[in-house]
């Protein structure tokens, strides 16, 4: 959950009620340890969090329990500030080093492993700016190099979001040389971009952001009936499909990390496993490197550049 669906609730506090309700839901025994370990906050802090939290916003989902000496999900626990994915605790606890968690925790993280995408160059001196110019609605130059024009190019663009897709991070940003909103990999910005004057793009002219696409994916129907069973079980289908939302402009990243972004019959049904169901009805904006000469002339549905 992020901090604009609780705006009236400091970030640092938001972000223990994330970690309250993860501890309690899935180790089913929250102590003020928990909260202490993580953030280092005092035990008299940590106990005003969990009392705040229930009496404030949750009343009914934490129970006390003498025999645990600490509080579990009630039995009508219904989380408020996360999801209630056991990804989402597993992510979580992954954030903090193992050095500074509960023995509760520390015990869940020497059974869970992470694998995490290869880090990225990413400076302060590149991103800080960027973020600068985003908030400010300023245009900004940089120096970048795209895997079209490998020596360094100058550039104005006006960010409006940092994005990051599963792999690796990007701005989306109005871009002056091509009149188009486009994305920049981060890493690929020269050092000390330099902030100009206020820009006119920001992300409300961005027709591929603010349109948001309803996915439908179902099991490749090359597969078995017991095949197509299974993947609806791994993946809570529902009628034999599951929904759901991105951007337009984030759709090819979606099916990158779902490997489904060109499905191809030389590919076998177990090795794809699942498939988009209402390809054509988002097909307008998907990217087809074979098409990259036609895309480089639209000004929404822009590659990376």
């Amino acid at each position: 959950m992020s901090q604009a669906q609780h705006p009236d609730i400091r970030w640092d506090t938001l972000l223990r009620y994330r970690l309250i309700e993860c501890i309690a839901l899935w180790e089913r025994r929250l102590t003020t340890n928990h909260l202490c370990s993580a953030f280092g906050i005092g035990r008299q802090q940590a106990s005003r969090d969990i009392n705040t939290y229930i009496k404030t916003h949750a009343p009914d989902n934490l129970v006390y329990d003498s025999g645990l000496k600490g509080y579990k999900p009630s039995a009508s626990f219904q989380p408020l500030f996360t999801e209630g994915s056991a990804n989402e605790y597993l992510s979580l606890i992954g954030q903090f080093d193992q050095t500074n968690l509960s023995m509760e925790a520390a015990q869940t993280m020497q059974v869970v492993e992470t694998m995490r995408p290869p880090h990225r160059d990413l400076r302060p001196e590149v991103l800080a700016p960027i973020l600068k110019a985003a908030r400010e609605r300023k245009r900004i130059e940089v120096e970048y190099c795209s895997l079209y024009q490998t020596t360094p190019e100058a550039r104005v663009i006006q960010p409006h979001t940092i994005v990051f897709n599963g792999q690796r991070w990007h701005t989306r940003a109005w871009c002056e040389k091509r009149s188009r909103y486009s994305d920049f990999v981060l890493s690929r910005i020269a050092d000390e971009p330099e902030i100009t004057l206020t820009g006119s793009h920001g992300p409300e002219g961005d027709e591929a952001w603010n349109t948001i696409l309803t996915l439908e994916i179902g099991p490749d129907p090359r597969l078995k009936p017991l095949q197509c069973a299974m993947i609806e079980r791994d993946y809570g289908m529902q009628q034999g499909r599951f929904t759901m939302t991105t951007r337009a402009a984030l759709l090819n990243y979606c099916l990158q990390n779902l490997r489904i972004e060109r499905e191809s019959p030389d590919t076998p049904p177990e090795v794809q496993q699942i498939t988009l169901l209402n390809r054509e009805a988002v097909a307008q904006w998907l990217f087809d490197s074979r098409q990259a000469t036609q895309a480089n002339q639209t000004s929404v549905r822009s590659p990376v550049s």
